[in-house]
């Protein structure tokens, strides 16, 4: 008899916590982590060309040292983030990680505009097939944040809602931070490069003093 209440109980309870939401809190928990992987796993692959890229661009541009070590530095502090999936769960740590691969990704950005002044570079086989890479992976970056983005979309509002909000709290699912579309319209807009627009006029000298007798 006690065994028939015990697993009546267990099936309402299951029954109970499907109803409020838990599969459903726990399915898009998964699936954020594995979309924030995806994010991390992209950024990391960008990271991996980018010693490659700058060796070249080195190679035929060594005076353009401030770009160049701009672009090290930018890489070496996002690297030097532990990035996890608690992460996740950190607002003040997913703000400094989504800070550090923003300013990489305008360091790169404006490393790139420097190779528009090398025309030798921009025919140099490594560099073309460094560069396609480069912009394969910032392609996988955007589509790895985006969904990204919907995944925790998903999450939240499942979070919020009535009555998977209780669920939430008793099991202590929190909100979870998110980049924004806002941000993914910015990052798709590439570096403007004009070198074309004519050069300030010189100012004109002051008149020399009249001569005196």
């Amino acid at each position: 008899m006690r065994r028939f209440v015990a697993a009546v109980t267990l099936i309402a309870v299951t029954l109970g916590l499907t109803g409020c939401g838990y599969n459903t809190l726990q399915q898009e928990d998964e699936g954020v982590k594995a979309a924030w992987s995806e994010v991390v796993n992209q950024y990391q692959r960008r990271a991996d060309l980018i010693p490659n890229l700058v060796a070249t661009v080195k190679g035929f541009a060594a005076q353009e040292q401030n770009v160049l070590i701009g672009v090290t530095e930018a890489r070496a502090k996002a690297t030097s983030m532990q990035v996890s999936p608690e992460t996740l769960n950190d607002p003040a740590a997913f703000q400094k990680f989504q800070e550090a691969q923003g300013q990489l990704g305008s360091a790169l950005k404006s490393l790139l505009v420097v190779v528009e002044r090398y025309p030798e570079l921009k025919s140099d086989a490594n560099f073309r097939d460094l560069q396609a890479q480069l912009e394969g992976t910032e392609n996988r970056i955007t589509v790895a944040r985006n969904r990204y983005i919907a995944a925790v979309q998903a999450y939240n509002t499942t979070v919020r809602s009535f009555p998977s909000n209780l669920t939430a709290m008793l099991f202590k699912f929190g909100v979870k931070p998110n980049f924004t579309v806002e941000n993914e319209s910015a990052i798709a807009v590439p570096p403007t490069v004009d070198f074309g627009a004519p050069s300030a006029p010189a100012p004109t000298p002051p008149p020399a003093p009249a001569p005196t007798g």
